[in-house]
């Protein structure tokens, strides 16, 4: 009886002494692609988890629409000839800050855009397919070798029509904007609204519209 108290008393002693090491040395674990998370951490600014009031309901169909997201404000603006119209809170890529370079960076491109399609069937709810790669974007992806001319020379021809940029190249693609939620950065370069702020914007733009991302 002695005997197995004692022992009973070395393993309570033995796991006390391990939870408090866990408890007293314990760093975040680091994987591959962490840096980014961290940083999307550190750069985020404070957000009200409410969504910004919509406000009485848009008269469709608007005059020359045009969007524009302003990633540093984690906000996109919907426009009516030159009105703002809507503002809507926006989450972004996983690496939130800078403009993307190449696939699976999980930035948020910026520059001057147009909608290319619109999906009613979207596995994020609703969204509208932003047409990155811009001109800009291609022609830094040649410079540093990242597309062939042949792939370069479809992207421009795919830009002067406002048709879809080639979307498989090392340059990324499958940009969109979408639904299920804008709380925090979590997309792989998307701009994300909240569901009822997509479900607006959408029946609110047509295939062409201007999009302008800005830092």
């Amino acid at each position: 009886m002695i005997e197995r108290l004692f022992y009973t008393l070395l393993v309570v002693l033995a796991l006390s002494v391990l939870l408090t090491g866990c408890r007293g040395s314990a760093r975040p674990l680091t994987v591959p692609g962490a840096a980014s998370a961290t940083r999307e951490k550190d750069t985020t600014p404070p957000t009200n988890s409410e969504r910004i009031p919509a406000g009485p309901p848009l008269k469709l169909p608007l005059k020359n629409p045009r969007i524009e997201v302003r990633k540093g404000e984690r906000k996109l603006r919907l426009f009516s000839n030159d009105q703002v119209v809507r503002t809507y809170r926006i989450g972004l890529g996983l690496s939130p800050v800078g403009d993307k370079e190449r696939q699976g960076d999980h930035r948020t491109p910026e520059g001057d855009f147009y909608i290319f399609t619109r999906n009613a069937k979207s596995a994020f709810y609703l969204s509208l397919g932003v047409s990155y790669p811009n001109l800009t974007h291609a022609q830094r992806g040649l410079r540093d070798r990242l597309i062939s001319r042949m792939q370069y020379d479809q992207i421009v021809a795919a830009l002067k029509q406002k048709k879809t940029p080639p979307q498989h190249t090392r340059l990324g693609g499958d940009i969109f904007i979408h639904g299920n939620g804008a709380r925090t950065d979590w997309t792989w370069g998307c701009v994300a609204l909240e569901n009822e702020d997509i479900k607006e914007l959408y029946d609110a733009v047509e295939i062409g519209t201007p999009v302008n991302i800005k830092p």
